[in-house]
């Protein structure tokens, strides 16, 4: 019986930032404090979740619906997410897998979990590197506005900081940003940098096996 852990997703967020972004993230290895590191010290990722309160509930459990009808092109995918206990990546999001849900229970908003991660990388909780990224996993789709004032509360809350995230990674089932935290503009000005990146069917299939794998 597969045991939940957390490094499905660190694996997961391993291979989006290698497969969409390229090399330069090839070599990050999956340790603690900060979730991804690279062996030389240049950078230090930490890896988390945000999901609004209660969103859990709502979501059909895979443990609550295994005797429903689903479509024949899409069996093998949920046959495959009642199998492992996870199912993000597949179905565009829509079902958690029984030990998939155990990660998302007890997540943050947004907003709260970056507070969090922003106080902790200050502190010098995950230890030193050259750089640090955070890479959030966000169950819900975020606008492009939204996007937009993530960057610029999360810019406004460490602006003072010595230590502090150059980068943040928003990672949804279907679309990755990148965002430039050392650029950003609360009043919107074209130093706002971030870039979206489309993540495909045939990527997100790819993903989720390769961070099965032990």
């Amino acid at each position: 019986m597969r045991k939940f852990d957390t490094c499905f997703f660190e694996r997961y967020a391993k291979l989006t930032l290698e497969i969409v972004l390229g090399d330069a993230y090839s070599a990050l290895i999956n340790e603690d404090r900060p979730d991804l590191q690279m062996p030389d010290g240049s950078l230090g990722i930490e890896v988390t979740r945000a999901m609004e309160p209660r969103k859990d509930v709502a979501q059909n459990m895979l443990k609550e619906m295994a005797g429903l009808t689903v479509k024949d092109e899409d069996k093998a995918e949920v046959d495959e997410i009642i199998r492992s206990g996870y199912g993000y990546g597949l179905q565009d999001g829509r079902f958690i897998g029984h030990l998939e849900y155990e990660y998302w229970r007890l997540a943050l908003p947004l907003l709260r979990i970056i507070e969090s991660k922003v106080s902790k990388v200050g502190s010098g909780f995950y230890g030193e590197f050259d750089e640090y990224g955070l890479y959030i996993f966000c169950k819900d789709e975020l606008t492009q506005e939204e996007v937009k004032l993530t960057m610029e509360y999360t810019f406004e809350l460490q602006k003072h900081l010595d230590v502090r995230y150059s980068k943040m990674y928003l990672s949804m089932i279907n679309r990755l940003y990148v965002c430039d935290l050392s650029a950003v503009n609360p009043l919107h000005h074209p130093t706002t940098k971030y870039t979206s990146y489309e993540i495909t069917r045939r990527m997100c299939k790819e993903f989720f096996l390769k961070s099965l794998d032990r």
